[in-house]
């Protein structure tokens, strides 16, 4: 009996994790991707110092990266999207950044 309650148990907790898991339109593998292809943009927008990392956001949605934020020049803005494409596991980069010198 003691058993059951644990099979019972454990498969409700897989289903329930499984719903919330699609619930966003992801899986948790697509989820950690896109938490590393985040960082990875961000730390070489950081790391560059042409660039104003600080000012900008990035955010990852199935391998496309969105950056958004405030840069100073349209050459900082062009700048920030090429270090973007051309980081590992990007499939697309769109851009809604804002140019305030």
């Amino acid at each position: 009996m003691r058993r059951r309650t644990y099979s019972t148990v454990l498969l409700a907790l897989l289903l329930v994790t499984s719903l919330f898991a699609t619930a966003c339109g992801k899986s948790v593998g697509e989820t950690i991707d896109d938490a590393t292809i985040t960082t990875r943009v961000k730390t070489a927008l950081l790391n560059d110092p042409d660039i104003g990392g600080l000012r900008i956001d990035v955010d990852t949605f199935k391998g496309v990266v969105t950056l958004s934020g405030r840069v100073k020049t349209k050459s900082e803005a062009d700048k920030a999207i090429a270090i973007a494409q051309r980081t590992g596991g990007v499939t697309d980069v769109k851009s809604t950044l804002q140019i305030e010198p």
